[in-house]
C-alpha cells in the first residue's frame, strides 16, 4: 500500500512541476516575445515518459497480483 502513496505523490508532483514550468514558459514568453520550443518539447516528453513507465509499473504489478515487495 505504501508503493500506491509513492505513485501517487510522484503523478501529484509531475502535476505541479509541469504547471510551474508552464507558467515560467509564459512569463519567459511575455519578457522576450519568443518561446523556447526545444525546452518545451523536451520537458513535457521527459515528464510524459516518466507517467507513462510509472503506469507500466502499476500495472505490472496490478497484473501480477498486487504489491508483493
Amino acid at each position: 500500500m505504501k508503493k500506491n502513496r509513492f505513485s501517487k505523490w510522484i503523478v501529484a508532483l509531475v502535476i505541479l512541476l509541469n504547471a510551474l514550468f508552464t507558467g515560467a514558459v509564459l512569463f519567459v514568453f511575455l519578457r522576450v516575445g519568443s518561446e523556447p520550443t526545444t525546452l518545451v518539447a523536451a520537458w513535457f516528453g521527459f515528464t510524459t515518459v516518466e507517467l507513462w513507465t510509472l503506469a507500466g509499473i502499476t500495472k505490472a504489478k496490478v497484473t501480477q497480483g498486487g504489491d508483493n515487495e
